[in-house]
């Protein structure tokens, strides 16, 4: 373990090119305690395959892909080397009046991929610019369709759509909307579609609760479908703790939809390239949405990257007017970067070439059937399974709510060589797709030492 002392003493190396930084202070992590990490930090120097390396050298095993990013795995040759090379060739390229063939292919590669007419891409840089577009389209296309009128926007109780203010909006947990003031106006949200009562230790989606998409109707009563511009969820409700939907739920929320004409986007930034067995988790499904949102996996984490994937319908209404004259108000200054694209694309062709989704199909039942034997452990109140992604629920402290699964979440670091992510007091495992079946009873048998050492 590095200590923040330690650390700090490396004040001159930072010059010198060594890895250790010369102060803690600077940077304010991201959803991060900052003085608890800054006390005890979790520093991490290198990654290859399926695990982190500490700056002493000591190998963790990754069970969480990054952050649902690193789907092929850590520092893939043919993707640092489709980086590299893209570098050295063409640093950057605007995006506004000017493209480059990395975009285009890419735009094509992801157009083949995706279920249904989600035929057109457009790109930004990470998952919570990818929310913010998607619902800028849907506003803009009523617009250009003559029914400005809607306006309104559907989110779903426990969701989490990134977080710029259109994100946070829709999204549905309160300690990240709490702090910044009352946001868009006119939102309304779904309720979540967890109950512990009644779909308690499932693996894969439960049988109770597609109900739940026909609160869609009472929020279309409550406000008329000519006000409402689109429904947005994401298929599988990842931050929140791992949240399966309910068996028929998401072809409901289809038919609600298409019965008032709203449009419906599947945010799939976690979901997608592979974490259910799929491409998108719209396959697995059998629902084709308006809209896709992506980022993360789609060059497993390499570059920053996100995107959204539009029904031709949706492109088609915007290609009206003067050929000179620009059809949508919006973009992003790295939208479709070259270092991006070439990752992606590279990143594509692993997962192909090494039937990753396939993978992740198959290793379901054995990963399901891994964290179930986990049922019992002091503390255990549930375990949700779909996918390679599990949850595990623990019992809070008496007065203090979180800080078990903090705490296991950094002896798991610190003390077993695991990585895990924690929401309230959620325990979220997702390994890269890579992984291979002795790692997830290591994983699993990790999982069982640090509930057990924090009960």
């Amino acid at each position: 373990m590095t200590s923040a002392a330690g650390l700090r003493a490396a004040n001159d190396a930072r010059f010198q090119g060594d890895v250790a930084p010369n102060d803690l202070e600077a940077w304010w992590l991201p959803f991060t305690a900052n003085r608890a990490f800054k006390r005890n930090p979790r520093m991490i120097a290198r990654a290859k395959d399926m695990h982190y390396y500490t700056p002493d050298g000591r190998a963790v095993l990754d069970g969480v892909a990054g952050l649902w990013c690193c789907n092929a795995g850590h520092n893939r040759a043919s993707i640092v080397a489709a980086i590299q090379a893209q570098a050295a060739e063409l640093d950057f390229s605007p995006a506004f009046q000017f493209g480059h063939a990395g975009g285009f292919t890419l735009a094509s590669r992801l157009a083949a991929m995706a279920p249904g007419d989600l035929d057109h891409a457009f790109f930004c840089n990470s998952g919570s610019e990818a929310v913010d577009t998607a619902l800028k389209i849907a506003l803009a296309y009523w617009n250009v369709r003559g029914e400005g009128g809607r306006t309104r926007l559907i989110g779903r109780e426990r969701g989490y759509h990134g977080v710029g203010f259109g994100g946070i909006s829709v999204g549905g947990i309160v300690t990240n909307r709490k702090f910044f003031g009352t946001l868009l106006a006119g939102v309304d949200h779904l309720p979540h579609t967890y109950s512990r009562e009644h779909q308690a230790f499932t693996m894969g989606e439960p049988d109770w609760g597609a109900h739940l998409a026909d609160d869609l109707e009472r929020i279309v009563t409550l406000h008329d479908a000519s006000t409402i511009a689109a429904v947005i969820v994401e298929p599988m409700a990842g931050s929140t703790g791992v949240l399966p939907p309910p068996k028929g739920y998401l072809q409901r929320l289809r038919q609600i939809c298409d019965r008032h004409g709203i449009l419906l986007i599947f945010d799939e930034v976690i979901c997608g390239f592979g974490r259910l067995g799929h491409a998108f988790a719209a396959e697995r499904y059998g629902v084709v949405p308006d809209m896709i949102t992506f980022a993360k996996a789609v060059n497993s984490g390499t570059v920053p990257m996100g995107g959204v994937l539009v029904s031709s319908r949706i492109y088609d209404a915007f290609m009206k007017g003067p050929e000179r004259t620009i059809e949508l108000f919006h973009g992003y200054t790295y939208s479709a970067h070259p270092l991006a694209c070439a990752a992606a694309l590279a990143t594509l062709d692993v997962y192909r070439d090494e039937d990753l989704f396939g993978r992740a199909k198959r290793l379901e039942p054995l990963f399901a059937e891994a964290l179930m034997s986990l049922r019992g452990l002091p503390n255990v109140l549930d375990i949700r399974t779909l996918g390679l992604v599990g949850a595990i629920d623990l019992a809070s402290r008496p007065d203090a709510a979180g800080a078990r699964a903090f705490e296991a979440m950094d002896r798991a670091f610190q003390d077993l060589g695991l990585m895990i992510r924690i929401t309230g007091e959620t325990i979220a495992v997702t390994p890269p797709l890579i992984i291979s079946e002795d790692q997830i009873g290591e994983l699993v048998d990790k999982l069982g030492r640090v509930i057990r050492a924090v009960a």
